[in-house]
Parts: structure tokens; C-alpha cells; sequence
């Protein structure tokens, strides 16, 4: 719920719920904001960003679409609907409209559920994901950064209960955000900022990890996901963080480091970082951004569910299906259960 006030200057609840414009585009009203995905083509600041720092023209892009293609034609059994421009401006945009770097991560990108088929398919969708979202352990905030980014906030301290989010779904999560972020053209220029909440950081929390699942985690991140990584935000860790942080630190590349920052409670510093007009009040930013039910966002994204479901149809189609039946059946040898999700109403 939250606080409304009217013209006559009374004040009124109004509950916060999915709403739909005109175009059946759905959006989410958080105080003077709305939460919604900007899946509309860039113009004006954006535009300008993406000539400045994307170096981005018509003759470029329409250069880069022909070369990607070709690439995309050339390469066997890859299945991709190369007649969309918007689908293959994701990643290429990122990439300065480089379409043989763009190919490169491409390849990687789709290779990656291919040797890891649990992390594909219908369980990397809003609904597979429901859960992780509905807890609040991911969230998105309304507002862009300072330099136009989608910021996401994973609540990986009291929030995350491992019983029931487990570490594969957080995972599964980090995918379902970068599709996020690779569908809107505004994120493909501005970018993405992620703030990591280790409030209630626990050895619970820190067991969840191995070295391996670590290394699994950061190769996706900066050798998979074409997508223009502004900053990753680490706030309100706990001492135990260097016990966690140990993990990771070994696997990590020049790309990520230049990425990290380590705020503890300066919530000054991470406003400097991202713009205190685009943060809440809680992380000492000026935003009127109330909280909102994990549910809600959950609700938002179902409207996407079948592009999500889409996108399991492209890659490495014949390789992916052959392993993830193999994963499956491992599974149920196993005594594992496999979950299985429907079509949401």
C-alpha cells in the first residue's frame, strides 16, 4: 500500500498492484515512478549516449546486421531468428556494432546452457524463477542510475532463505535479470548496476557455495552475458563476507574487478556511484520509492512469460534438448525431482 495525495491535498491508500496503458504494456506505480521494462526503441538521451560512448549510427548498425548474420548463417546448428533486428541488436549494441566480438560472446552465451543444460530451458523463465522473486531476494528499483542503468538489488542476507531458494534458482534468477536487461534498449546503452544487500549475511548463507559453483557463477557473468555491466555494489557485509568473498576473489578477471565496490554502511559513497535522485531513502537516496511485495514484480514479468519461453527455442537447439534430457534422467536416477512448470493463467 502506499500513500497518494489528491488534487483537493487529501491523502489517500492506494494499493500497489499491475496495472496496463493503452498498449497492454504492463507497469507497476512505486510513488512518483513507475516499474515498468523499456522494451521501446531509444531516443533522445539514449540516443545520444548510444552515438558518445556505443559510437552508434544507421550505417553502423545496418553494417554490423549484415556481418552478424553472416556469422550466424556460417555457424552450425545454431538457431536464432536472424531476420529480427531487435533481437540481434541486443548483442550486438553492447559490443560497439561489433559483430565478430558480438558473435564471439553470442557463441558463449548459448554454448553455456548447452554444458549446463539445468541452467536452461523452462526453469530460466519468470515463472520457473517465481519464488526467488516473490521472497525479494531479486528486485528492481523504478529508477535509472545516474548514466541511464537498470539498477537490480539481490537481497542475498536475511531475505534469502536457502530451504526455500535454493542456489541453483538464485542463479537461474542472475539469468532471468540479464535477459531483463538485454531486452530493453535503454539497459543495452545505460547499462546495469547491481547492489548486493549482505545484511544478515550467515554461515548458512556461506555454506550454499563451493569453489566450483563460485567459478560457475563469475565465468557466466563476465565471459557469457552481453550485457554492459556498470558496477557491482556490494553494501552491508559483515565480517563473514571475507570467508564468502574467498571464493570468488580467485576466478575473478580485470573486467569485474574495475566493477566492484565495497560499501559496507556509506551509503554516501554508493549514492555517488549511482545517483542519489535514482536510490530510495533507505539506501540514503532522495527517490520516493515505497516498498513493494516480491509478488508484484513476479506478476509484472508473467506478462513476458512466453518471449522467455521463446527464447528456449534459439541456440544450440539439438544439443541443449539432447542434454537437458540426459540431465533429467540422471536426475530422476537419482532420486531427484524434476519441477516442471505450466502456463501461467
Amino acid at each position: 500500500m502506499q500513500l497518494k495525495q489528491t488534487i483537493s491535498g487529501n491523502w489517500h491508500v492506494m494499493p500497489i498492484c499491475v496495472e496496463t496503458d493503452n498498449d497492454g504494456v504492463p507497469f507497476v506505480t512505486l510513488g512518483s515512478h513507475q516499474l515498468r521494462l523499456d522494451l521501446e526503441d531509444i531516443s533522445g538521451e539514449f540516443e545520444e549516449r548510444a552515438k558518445t560512448e556505443l559510437l552508434e549510427t544507421p550505417e553502423r548498425i545496418q553494417e554490423g546486421l549484415k556481418k552478424f548474420r553472416e556469422l550466424i548463417n556460417a555457424e552450425k546448428g545454431l538457431n536464432l531468428p536472424i531476420d529480427d533486428d531487435k533481437f540481434l541488436l541486443k548483442f550486438l549494441r553492447p559490443f560497439k556494432c561489433n559483430a565478430e566480438q558480438a558473435f564471439k560472446m553470442m557463441k558463449k552465451f548459448y554454448r553455456f546452457k548447452v554444458k549446463n543444460p539445468k541452467y536452461g530451458g523452462l526453469h530460466v523463465t519468470p515463472e520457473g524463477v517465481r519464488h526467488v522473486f516473490d521472497s525479494e531476494v531479486f528486485m528492481f528499483l523504478p529508477t535509472r542510475s545516474l548514466y541511464g542503468g537498470r539498477i537490480m538489488i539481490i537481497n542475498a542476507g536475511t531475505k534469502w532463505k536457502p530451504k526455500e531458494v535454493p542456489l541453483v534458482d538464485m542463479f537461474r534468477s542472475i539469468m532471468v535479470s540479464i535477459e531483463i536487461a538485454m531486452m530493453e534498449p535503454k539497459t543495452q546503452v545505460g547499462g546495469a548496476n547491481v547492489i548486493i544487500d549482505l545484511e544478515g549475511l550467515s554461515l548458512t548463507h556461506v555454506y550454499q557455495f563451493s569453489p566450483s559453483m563460485a567459478k560457475l557463477i563469475v565465468d557466466w557473468v563476465q565471459e557469457c552475458a552481453p550485457v554492459r555491466l556498470r558496477g557491482i555494489h556490494i553494501i552491508n557485509q559483515p565480517y563473514l563476507f571475507s570467508m564468502l568473498y574467498a571464493l570468488f576473489k580467485p576466478f575473478l578477471g580485470e573486467y569485474l574487478k574495475k566493477r566492484l565496490s565495497f560499501h559496507g554502511t556509506d551509503y554516501k559513497s554508493l549514492c555517488d556511484k549511482i545517483g542519489e535522485s535514482s536510490l530510495p531513502r533507505k539506501f540514503a537516496g532522495t527517490a520516493d520509492i515505497p516498498d513493494y511485495p516480491g509478488s508484484i514484480f513476479s506478476e509484472m514479468l508473467f506478462y513476458y512469460q512466453n518471449k522467455f519461453q521463446d527464447f528456449y527455442n534459439y541456440g544450440y537447439i539439438a544439443e541443449l534438448n539432447d542434454n537437458q534430457l540426459i540431465s533429467d534422467e540422471s536426475a530422476k536416477s537419482n532420486g531427484t525431482s524434476i519441477k516442471t512448470c505450466s502456463k501461467a493463467g
